[in-house]
C-alpha cells in the first residue's frame, strides 16, 4: 500500500470519442487485474477513512483496496458484498467525484484520488465471471409475506435482504421490467442493461415473485395490497417531470427527458417503440437543444448524439461551477461534441405548423451566495438569443407524484412536496405497516442513496414483523 508516491492515478482507458458516439456500449475499458491491484495499492490506509465516511453504504473502501492489492480477489468482493446489494452498479454510476473519492486524502495532497470506483466495478465484475457471486442465501419461511411497490435499487435491495430473513417477498411494479430508472432511466453508455438484469434474475431465482406491468390504483389499491401482506413498502421512486413555464412549452418536439430516455432504452432492448419509429422521441438528424444542467441531461445530450443528431446544444441556466451534475460527464459529453451553453434560461419556444423550430433564451448572471451557499440565477435584461431546434428536451429534475390520490390512499400522509412523510427512527409512514424509503422519501437523489435506504427500510421492516408474529402468538 502507500504506492502513490510512486504510482499515479490512472482511470481505465476511455474508448476513443468518435467510436464510443456510435454505440451504446460503455466508454470505459475494464481494468487488467495489474493495473487493478497497482491502482488499489496507492490507498493510504488512513486511520480515519474519509472514503467510507462520505459513502452512503459506509462501504469498507480502504480494506477491500488492501485486499485487491494482495491480490486476494474473492475475499475483496465478499467484502464488498456485505454493505451493498448493488456494488457494481455503484462502481459504474455512482458521481465518485462528489462521494469518496472527492473525499479521498491523498486527493488533498495532490496526487489524485484513489480509482475507488473503477476498482469496485472491477472487483465484482471478476465475480460474476468467477462464478463467485452466489444465490440468495433464502432463510428460513416465516410464515409472513412483504409487498414492495416499485422495482428500482430500494426496492430491489429491501427485497432481497427480506428475502434473506425469510420473508415471502412480492414486487409490484408498473413497467414491464423490472430495474425502474436503472432499466430505463439511464443510457447503456454508462449502465449496460445485463448488468442490471443479472441482478434481478438473481431475485427471481430466489423466489421473489415480480409482478410486472402492474399499477397500484389500477390492478389493486392500496387497501387490497394491505390485505395481502404483512407489511408494505412504498418505493416508488419520483417520476413526475419539472414544468417549464415558458410559452411554446406544448409544441410538438418539445418533450419530457423520461420519455426520451425510456424510448431509446426500450430500443437498446429491441422492443418496438412507435414514438422513436415515427421520430418523435428519436434525434436522428435533428438540431437538439437538451434544458438542465443534471445528470439527467448529460444522459439526454450524450443519447442524442448517438442516435445521430446533428447538433446537440445544452442550455443551463447556472455557469459550469454551479451545475449539479457530475464534471466528469460533463467533459465527456464535451469530448463527444455536446456543445453547452451556460448562463442561459429558456424564454419561449417557437414554431411553425405546430412544432416546435426555435428556442428563445435569456442570458442569466448570479446573484451573490445565499446562506446555503448557492447562487440564484437572474434574467439579464441586456442579453437574449435564439438557439435553432427540432427537438428540445426538458431535462430539470423530477418531483412525487400525487401517490395518495394515484393509490386511491387519502389517509397516506405527504410533505408539502408531495414526497411521503414518515416517522424517522421507524420509516413507517401514516398507515400502520406501510413503510417508505428512496426517492419517494428524500426526494430525487442518488442511487447509492437509494441502496442505503432499501438496507435501512428492510431492517425497519424486519423489526416490525416481528413484534407483529409474536404479538399474534400472543393473542392466539
Amino acid at each position: 500500500m502507500l504506492k502513490f508516491v510512486v504510482a499515479g492515478q490512472d482511470y481505465p482507458d476511455k474508448r476513443d470519442a468518435w467510436d464510443r458516439a456510435r454505440d451504446f456500449a460503455e466508454i470505459a475499458d475494464k481494468y487488467a487485474p495489474v493495473k487493478a491491484e497497482e491502482q488499489a495499492s496507492r490507498c493510504s490506509q488512513c486511520g480515519v477513512p474519509y472514503c467510507t465516511v462520505h459513502c452512503p453504504l459506509h462501504n469498507h473502501i480502504p480494506d477491500w483496496l488492501r485486499l485487491t492489492a494482495e491480490g486476494r480477489l474473492r475475499e475483496a468482493y465478499e467484502l464488498s458484498n456485505a454493505t451493498s446489494t448493488m456494488p457494481e452498479i455503484c462502481g459504474r454510476i455512482c458521481p465518485q467525484d462528489r462521494l469518496c473519492e472527492g473525499n479521498c486524502v491523498i486527493e488533498f495532497s495532490g496526487h489524485g484520488a484513489v480509482t475507488i470506483g473503477s476498482v469496485e466495478k472491477f472487483i465484482t465484475d471478476t465475480a460474476w465471471e468467477q462464478g463467485w457471486v452466489e444465490p440468495v442465501q433464502v432463510g428460513a419461511a416465516r410464515g409472513q409475506s412483504v409487498g414492495i411497490i416499485g422495482a428500482g435499487p430500494a426496492g430491489l435491495t429491501a427485497a432481497e435482504l427480506l428475502c434473506v430473513e425469510g420473508y415471502e417477498v412480492h414486487i409490484y411494479d408498473r413497467h414491464d421490467r423490472a430495474g425502474g430508472l436503472l432499466t430505463y432511466g439511464i443510457p447503456g453508455f454508462k449502465l449496460e442493461k445485463p448488468v442490471v438484469m443479472r441482478r434481478v434474475e438473481r431475485l427471481k431465482a430466489a423466489g421473489i415473485v415480480f409482478h410486472e406491468g402492474f399499477e397500484v390504483g389500477r390492478d389493486a389499491s392500496m387497501d387490497e395490497l394491505r390485505q395481502r401482506h404483512d407489511a408494505l413498502l412504498i418505493a416508488t421512486g419520483v417520476y413526475k417531470a419539472r414544468a417549464i413555464k415558458a410559452d411554446g412549452v406544448d409544441l410538438d418536439g418539445v418533450v419530457e427527458a423520461l420519455d426520451y430516455l425510456t424510448a431509446s432504452n426500450r430500443k437498446g432492448f429491441g422492443d418496438t417503440v412507435a414514438a422513436y419509429d415515427d421520430g418523435s422521441l428519436n434525434a436522428q438528424g435533428k438540431r437538439v437543444v437538451v434544458i438542465g444542467g443534471g445528470d439527467t441531461a448529460m444522459d439526454c445530450v450524450r443519447t442524442a448524439v448517438r442516435q445521430g443528431a446533428a447538433s446537440v446544444e445544452c442550455l443551463y441556466r447556472r455557469d459550469r461551477d454551479n451545475m449539479p451534475g457530475s464534471q466528469r460527464e460533463v467533459g465527456n459529453a464535451e469530448e463527444e461534441g455536446v456543445r453547452f451553453v451556460w448562463l442561459a434560461g429558456p424564454e419561449r419556444f417557437t414554431g411553425a405548423d405546430g412544432r416546435v423550430t426555435a428556442v428563445e433564451a435569456n442570458a442569466m448572471k448570479l446573484s451573490a451566495a445565499d446562506a446555503s451557499g448557492r447562487r440564484a440565477p437572474i434574467a439579464d435584461p441586456d442579453g437574449g438569443f435564439t438557439v435553432e431546434a427540432d427537438l428540445v428536451i426538458k431535462a430539470l429534475g423530477f418531483d412525487a407524484e400525487d401517490l395518495p390520490k394515484l393509490f386511491g390512499a387519502r389517509d397516506l400522509g405527504v410533505t408539502r412536496w408531495g414526497t411521503v412523510r414518515v416517522d424517522n427512527a421507524t420509516m413507517m409512514t401514516s398507515l400502520d405497516g406501510v413503510f417508505a424509503a428512496g426517492d419517494i422519501v428524500r426526494g430525487a437523489s442518488l442511487v447509492v442513496w437509494a441502496i442505503r435506504d432499501g438496507r435501512d427500510v428492510a431492517a425497519a421492516m424486519h423489526k416490525f414483523l416481528r413484534t407483529k408474529a409474536a404479538s399474534e402468538r400472543k393473542a392466539a
